[in-house]
């Protein structure tokens, strides 16, 4: 399902008066549009919520990102991930969202198993009107950590997302256990 949005402002003209090229929106660019997405109150009470597992429809990003409105039930979470060589953001519009990263640059090829280096684990709380930006190869994890609350958040990533990593976690031990493709969950 896919609702349209407004894309951001359009390319300035080009000296001749021709329209330029539409350029690679930026992580603060695309920060900039999480923000005033999350802002449109009917859209958000648009997204039908489960109470068993995450909801999501994908939104028109600006200058051909991808975007997605999501919805997370009380104790859902994504797993370890990383969204390969897109750069990306995202924004708590209702509830609170946690989010576990890593702050080390992965290797993005050849390894199956990496041993992680104390103090690279870094934690933020995004309430109602929080969020990231974030560059490519980000490994994290995106919880609902609430019993009771449903939290709803706005997504979008430039190039549209190639591939998703999974990762699974065991102490300092970080393993890649599969390699996702849009047709996965488009």
């Amino acid at each position: 399902m896919s609702l349209p949005l407004s894309p951001a402002s359009p390319s300035p003209a080009t000296d001749s008066g021709r329209e330029a090229a539409t350029h690679a929106p930026t992580a603060a660019e695309l920060l900039d549009f999480v923000r005033r997405t999350a802002e449109d109150a009917e859209l958000i009470a648009s997204l039908p919520l489960d109470p068993e597992g995450r909801t999501w429809v994908r939104l028109e990003g600006p200058a051909g990102s991808e975007a997605w409105l999501i919805g997370w039930p009380p104790g859902t979470g994504t797993g370890w991930h990383d969204h390969a060589d897109s750069v990306g953001a995202f924004l708590t519009a209702s509830g609170e969202l946690i989010e576990n990263s890593l702050a080390a640059r992965l290797p993005t090829d050849g390894w199956q198993t990496l041993e992680l280096t104390e103090g690279v684990d870094r934690t933020r709380q995004l309430t109602s009107g929080k969020g990231r930006a974030f560059g490519r190869h980000h490994v994290h994890e995106v919880l609902n950590e609430s019993v009771s609350e449903h939290a709803i958040s706005v997504h979008a990533y430039y190039p549209p997302l190639p591939q998703i990593r999974r990762y699974s976690r065991t102490g300092q031990i970080l393993r890649l256990e599969q390699v996702e493709r849009p047709e996965d969950w488009q």
